[in-house]
């Protein structure tokens, strides 16, 4: 299936730019986050498991057992907090 890819804030500057499209096999976030850190480098730094990373889809806050569907928009970011 092919899913729009959206990185925000520190997430996009690692990895240099602040969407692609992929095509994935991944059927849920988790192995879609998964996949991104197999590719190492940059995606791996900035997507890893130690980190803090939001993700929404569908531009809703979303947990990472959600399912995906073809075409759908999934978005990484740092927490953020606001005074």
């Amino acid at each position: 299936m092919k899913v729009n890819l959206r990185y925000f804030a520190s997430i996009r500057e690692a990895i240099g730019t602040g969407s692609e499209s992929l095509d994935t096999g991944a059927t849920t976030l988790t192995a879609l986050r998964d996949e991104l850190i197999a590719r190492g480098g940059a995606h791996a730094d900035a997507l890893a498991r130690g980190r803090a990373v939001r993700v929404s889809l569908n531009q809703t806050m979303a947990d990472e057992s959600a399912a995906l569907v073809d075409g759908a928009e999934v978005a990484f970011f740092p927490p953020v907090t606001g005074g």
